[in-house]
């Protein structure tokens, strides 16, 4: 005899549940009670707490988000967008690449490790999940100031759980950012991004279809490790005094991830798989709820039959644990054997826990009782919606009004030169060797780009040379000013990036990384960041595909940064006729292409010099930025470029640092002299050197190709200003100053290393 929990709940309507310490909110469990219609059992009460938690249910930003489809640009190129695990663009020859970007941003302060590996586990396998084989990761960084005596204990651990992680998995990391600033300090941000290739054919969704198909739970044994783990740690604001908001961080095993990923792609080779949903934050109570949501039926559950690591585990317990490395699959009764046959195969655990049905019920079973009877959709997508009010903060127009202009500029050429060795040393703009070291960027021999280039870069075929490139970028100081503009320019950076390796933008993924949004002035930020992002990715048409959202990015009243950090995918026809950002033979010509105005407002000097934040930050133009993209893809086509490098965080001298470094090879460069397109004069050395205007980059042409390159850029209208020759073994600015390579190297690649000494 099956025993009703469910009834029973319904009978005893005044039984006190724990739902604030699960983190709801007094109407949000009200309305739990009026969706069923009775108060909840305890295992729906586990689910609805998990689910609709920020991190899950998108509550607070759900409103703002409409917009990237509202405003999305049409695109051929668009094959899955937002709302599935990952977003899919069709690259061409019949070959579509997945790609994401997510957060771990809380459980990698309470544990690095594990936090940042299992960040890397989990996006993984919103990879696998759309059927694509993962090729490669990033990892944007940000990490509270660099001298501070946690920062020391927070990123060694988190690059050693990326490097760990992907170094496992034989994945290449091939892209990301590392970023210092106090405002993340006790908020170090996490993102995590992957990249996935798969045919036309291969992809799958998270749906359950099909009255009578098997639900099969495959991958580890169920634990007690990150119970209700990222799904409750990022909805709430960090606060030391409330240790019942740090639940056990997740704990990974990259050898396990990659029998999961064998094992599942010999499944879909082999079409024995109708839908598939990874299980991530909120484990179970989310793959069983999203799989019948999304289907055409309900689903029956049996967690009796669910492996465990930990026998004493509650069927709670059960419901909300983020144990990683597992999957739900679901397959038709016949193929079942033959997919068990792979799990055993490939040494994974795998058991059928329930069944596709014909009603529209999710219900699961405990020892014979019913403890779960909801509608899927109730638990998956129709958790609240908040419309948070937001405001400009008041001390919005004092920072924009404090104007980087003011600040004392070098005086003589020698103070010119002591600030840009000061600026290539800083920590934010120094060599960033000592994480990129610990990360195997070429292993499976496709990586034909990776840190420290503009973006990374992977070959997708080998017949024909096809290949993809990935940039993330973000500035938080820029947001900081306007977080409008500050977007936009995270999105300008970003696919110039793409575009100066040589590959053409296509698509978007996004993490957007904001504090607590019950506060109005983060949530005016995080309101005009998304209609920046959106207006901006429909002018240059590039669809946001999916991403993240990260709230309560906060300790008490310090909020971060409003920091979007933006993924751009780009596509590459043959990876034999990529862009380096490397100087790498004399005589090279280098040109500075765009225009360069006097904007310092959120730029590296004035943080690094002056420690300074302040005024607007750089303008933005898409159109001058999409004119750029199509320059740097066709020259790089058409052998016009050897070398190309955006100009970004630290203007003109960072990127000819750079760029000399990298190729080994010094520069002898005059600075432009007179008047730019808009009237402003640009022949200032401090200014051509320093500034961080958008739209701009520096190249290298070949002598045999310039007069081919300057008409190509005269007949485009783009500004291309011949600044220098590669040569010799300095990075000389006629008329100002030389440094020796010896002592610019020693200056940029010396700072991390005895930071973290």
């Amino acid at each position: 005899m099956t025993l009703d929990t469910t009834k029973h709940a319904a009978e005893t309507p005044d039984v006190e549940l724990p739902w604030a310490e699960l983190g709801l909110k007094e109407d949000e469990y009200l309305r739990v009670r009026e969706v069923l219609g009775r108060r909840p059992t305890g295992a729906e009460l586990a689910m609805y707490s998990v689910m609709w938690s920020e991190h899950c249910s998108y509550k607070s930003s759900k409103v703002h988000l409409r917009q990237f489809g509202e405003k999305a640009p049409a695109s051929d190129a668009l094959l899955v967008g937002i709302g599935e695990n990952a977003g899919v663009v069709d690259i061409g020859q019949g070959y579509a690449v997945t790609f994401k970007v997510e957060s771990h941003n809380h459980p990698s302060y309470v544990e690095p490790y594990q936090g940042a590996a299992t960040g890397v586990g989990g996006i993984v396998r919103d990879i696998i999940a759309m059927g694509a084989r993962p090729v490669a990761v990033v990892d944007p960084l940000r990490m509270g100031a660099a001298d501070h005596p946690d920062t020391k204990r927070v990123l060694p651990g988190v690059v050693a759980g990326i490097g760990g992680y992907g170094n496992c998995l034989g994945l290449p990391n091939i892209g990301g950012e590392l970023v210092f600033d106090a405002c993340y300090q006790g908020n170090p941000l996490v993102n995590a991004g992957a990249i996935g290739v798969m045919r036309h054919e291969d992809i799958h969704l998270a749906k359950a279809s099909g009255t009578g198909n098997k639900v099969i739970l495959y991958g580890a044994r169920t634990g007690g490790d990150g119970i209700g783990g990222a799904s409750i740690l990022a909805s709430e604001t960090f606060d030391d005094a409330k240790p019942s908001k740090r639940p056990a961080v997740q704990v990974g095993d990259p050898f396990q991830e990659k029998l999961l990923i064998e094992c599942t792609l010999e499944a879909f080779a082999e079409k024995l798989v109708v839908g598939i949903q990874d299980l991530g934050a909120a484990g179970l109570s989310c793959a069983t709820s999203e799989l019948a949501s999304n289907g055409s039926g309900g689903m029956r559950v049996e967690l009796d039959d669910v492996p465990l690591r930990d026998s004493t585990l509650s069927p709670e317990e059960i419901l909300m644990s983020e144990s990683q490395e597992r999957m739900c699959a679901v397959v038709e009764p016949a193929k079942v054997e033959r997919f068990l046959a792979i799990c055993e195969k490939w040494d994974v655990i795998a058991t059928v826990i329930g069944e596709v049905t014909d009603g529209d019920r999710l219900e699961i079973f405990w020892h014979g009782e019913k403890i779960v009877d909801v509608d899927p959709r109730t638990v998956a997508h129709d958790g609240p919606v908040y419309e948070r009010p937001y405001a400009r903060p008041a001390w919005q127009d004092a920072l924009q009004a404090d104007d980087a202009g003011k600040l004392p500029r070098p005086a003589t050429s020698d103070e010119l030169r002591e600030q840009v060795l000061k600026l290539v040393a800083s920590p934010n703009q120094a060599s960033k060797a000592w994480v990129t070291d610990q990360y195997d960027r070429i292993v499976q021999g496709n990586t034909v780009l990776a840190q420290p280039e503009d973006s990374g870069m992977v070959r997708v075929s080998e017949d024909t040379g096809l290949g993809v490139a990935i940039a993330t970028d973000g500035n938080g100081r820029f947001a900081k000013l306007d977080p409008y503009a500050g977007a936009q320019l995270a999105l300008a950076e970003s696919y110039r990036n793409v575009a100066a390796a040589g590959a053409k933008p296509l698509a978007v993924s996004d993490c957007l990384n904001f504090g607590s949004p019950e506060d109005p002035a983060v949530m005016w930020q995080f309101a005009e960041a998304v209609r920046g992002l959106a207006d901006g990715c429909q002018q240059l048409g590039t669809p946001v595909t999916g991403g993240n959202v990260s709230l309560y990015n906060q300790t008490g009243d310090a909020a971060i940064h409003p920091t979007p950090v933006v993924a751009v995918l780009g596509v590459i026809d043959d990876v034999n006729r990529r862009t380096p950002i490397a100087f790498a033979t004399e005589g090279q010509l280098v040109y500075l292409l765009g225009e360069t105005r006097e904007e310092f407002g959120g730029s590296a000097w004035s943080q690094v010099i002056h420690d300074h934040l302040g005024g607007l930050p750089p303008k933005v133009d898409l159109e001058r930025e999409r004119l750029l993209a199509e320059i740097l893809v066709s020259g790089s086509r058409d052998g016009m470029i050897d070398a190309a490098h955006d100009l970004s965080d630290g203007g003109l001298v960072q990127a000819l640092t750079e760029s000399c470094l990298r190729g080994g090879k010094g520069a002898r460069i005059v600075l432009p002299e007179g008047v730019s397109e808009s009237g402003t004069v640009v022949g200032d050395a401090f200014v051509a050197l320093f500034s961080e205007s958008a739209g701009r980059a520096v190249v290298a042409v070949p002598r045999s190709e310039e007069l081919r390159f300057t008409d190509m850029c005269g007949a485009r209208g783009l500004p291309a200003a011949r600044i220098g020759v590669v040569d010799g073994d300095a990075l000389e600015v006629q008329g100002q100053f030389s440094i020796p390579l010896t002592e610019l190297r020693q200056a940029h690649e010396a700072t991390i290393p005895a930071l973290l000494a």
